[in-house]
């Protein structure tokens, strides 16, 4: 239908841009892969995983603490503990941890680690130690423990010798628990 005669609309020519200017068509959208699901997906599992690799990572701390942390929970622990430390597994950092700090004299003690030791050397054997029962007894400063300790020298795998020594260690409390601060020879 045309406009009426005289009307302003009739006498103005359409105005469309020459179809060089048009703007290209708009390309149809992609199809959207479901990047987001599978996004959500990862994220959870890494999240997971990270968790548990820390979760891991404490209780191993944790158990290995429990595990490596000395026992100074009872005065005949302490002298059993640094028994096998300082006699047996010869093992001076680990002995110390069952010691008091500066004070004390264990010199009876670590001159029968010397003569296990020159013994050793000397004869060509193997000196081993154990202990009997431990038992305790309190005293003015503290609690002493006492036991028989057992030395026998083997080579080859036969005794070659065996003796038992009455012994004595006098244990103090502290802020970490037991130590041991003296061990004499009884007799």
């Amino acid at each position: 239908m045309q406009p009426p005669a005289g009307s302003q609309v009739s006498r103005v020519p359409a105005q469309r841009p020459p179809s060089d200017h048009l703007a290209p068509p708009s390309p149809a959208p992609a199809p959207e892969r479901p990047r987001r699901r599978l996004r959500t997906v990862l994220t959870v599992v890494t999240s997971v995983v990270v968790a548990l690799c820390l979760g891991g990572v404490a209780a191993g701390f944790v158990l290995y603490n429990r595990a490596a942390a000395p026992d100074r929970s009872a005065p005949d622990v302490v002298v059993d503990n640094y028994l096998r430390a300082f006699l047996v597994d010869r093992n001076d950092t680990r002995a110390n941890l069952f010691t008091c700090e500066g004070n004390g004299d264990r010199t009876a003690v670590s001159g029968l680690r010397s003569e296990i030791e020159q013994r050793e050397a000397n004869f060509g054997v193997v000196v081993r130690v154990s202990w009997g029962p431990l038992t305790r007894t309190e005293t003015s400063e503290g609690e002493s423990v006492a036991t028989t300790l057992t030395i026998s020298g083997s080579a080859n795998g036969q005794t070659r010798s065996s003796r038992q020594e009455d012994w004595v260690f006098e244990v103090a409390e502290g802020s970490e628990g037991w130590r041991v601060c003296s061990g004499q020879k009884v007799g």
